[in-house]
């Protein structure tokens, strides 16, 4: 009777030893999806509006470094007295950008180059001013009647040097598919913060070809994208038909989208009155091209290439009209990177248990 008991019992732990793996997976399943949820709600989620940094002061004020309180922009008097100067950085058509110091800060000192294009200066200016938030560079002074700009300085430069800065030691744990990805999805966001802005629909126009894209955006330390040189940024607004045109001058190549190139064939001189205007449609043909560079070579980044074909093809219709708005392009990035990186913890999670 002892050793029928015995067997029973035996037979019963037996049944509940697979059921408590049962539970113990389904909590981890929960757990893993709880600690994705938490994790992708750090995205801040635009409907339109601008999304500022907690961090950020008021308008006209900003905080730096180790700073603890708000201080006003620096006026043309501060910047003159309390800036030094250390040495030239970069040079753009409009700007030459000089590392410089403020009160034991490392700022960025941005000035004219030449009087002839003061006006896209100013109006690079004035998108700074307007544009503050999470997305763009932070605005510390300037000085109008000097042409002097400061603003917040990064190190590690701008998009351009993004693969060599990976292929230092310090950084070399960075270069995975998820981080590169998430490279992109901060570029998308900036352009959807752009086509939704306070000011209206505004274009990306300094984006002709993918090296000057990438000098547009400074990397953060901590390996974020801000946008940098908003120096021609127009605005669509087609409740009243206005639309843009990107320079003056003809564009060529695969990289511009097929409405910004000149229409009426080689055996027709370039005229800009001649020239079609277009609209914000042209920032979505460019991003497929750049986040193919974001994802680069690295192990897994074909396996988010694959799942983002499908909405890269509608990025490259013809028609303007048939691209996915910058939202669009946003959720189905955010979307791929949930189920990649469910499917990454998974095994994961078959392995403790």
């Amino acid at each position: 009777m002892e050793k029928k008991l015995h067997y029973i019992k035996k037979e019963l732990l037996q049944r509940e030893v697979p059921l408590v793996l049962l539970v113990l997976l389904l909590v981890a399943v929960l757990l893993l999806n709880f600690l994705l949820y938490i994790y992708l709600n750090n995205f801040s989620v635009i409907n339109g509006q601008p999304d500022v940094d907690s961090s950020f002061c008021p308008f006209g004020y900003f905080r730096l470094g180790s700073m603890k309180n708000c201080s006003p922009w620096l006026s043309c008097e501060a910047i003159n007295t309390e800036v030094r100067k250390l040495k030239c950085v970069g040079e753009g058509a409009v700007k030459k950008v000089f590392l410089s110091e403020w009160k034991e800060n490392k700022v960025s000192l941005s000035q004219l180059t030449t009087s002839e294009l003061k006006e896209d200066f100013l109006h690079g200016l004035k998108m700074l001013k307007s544009l503050q938030s999470k997305y763009v560079v932070r605005l510390l002074g300037y000085c109008e009647k000097q042409f002097t700009i400061l603003t917040e300085y990064h190190p590690l430069g701008s998009l351009k040097s993004l693969n060599k800065t990976l292929e230092l030691p310090k950084y070399k744990g960075w270069n995975t598919w998820h981080r590169r990805f998430m490279l992109a999805i901060d570029y998308v966001s900036i352009i959807h913060y752009l086509h939704n802005s306070p000011l209206g629909t505004l274009v990306m126009c300094d984006s002709n070809d993918l090296e000057k894209v990438l000098s547009q955006y400074l990397l953060t330390s901590d390996f974020h994208i801000l946008v940098n040189d908003l120096d021609a940024l127009p605005l669509v607004n087609k409740n009243i038909g206005s639309l843009v045109k990107c320079g003056h001058r003809e564009l060529q190549g695969e990289f511009v989208a097929p409405e910004q190139l000149w229409p009426y064939g080689e055996g027709v001189p370039f005229e800009d009155d001649l020239m079609l205007s277009y609209d914000e449609k042209t920032d979505i043909w460019k991003i497929p091209d750049v986040s193919n560079f974001f994802l680069g070579h690295v192990e897994g980044s074909d396996v988010v290439r694959f799942h983002l074909f499908d909405i890269h093809a509608a990025c490259k219709q013809k028609n303007p009209a048939d691209r996915p708005s910058a939202q669009m392009v946003m959720d189905t990035y955010r979307k791929v990177l949930t189920l990649l990186l469910r499917e990454a913890a998974l095994p994961s999670t078959r392995e403790m248990l």
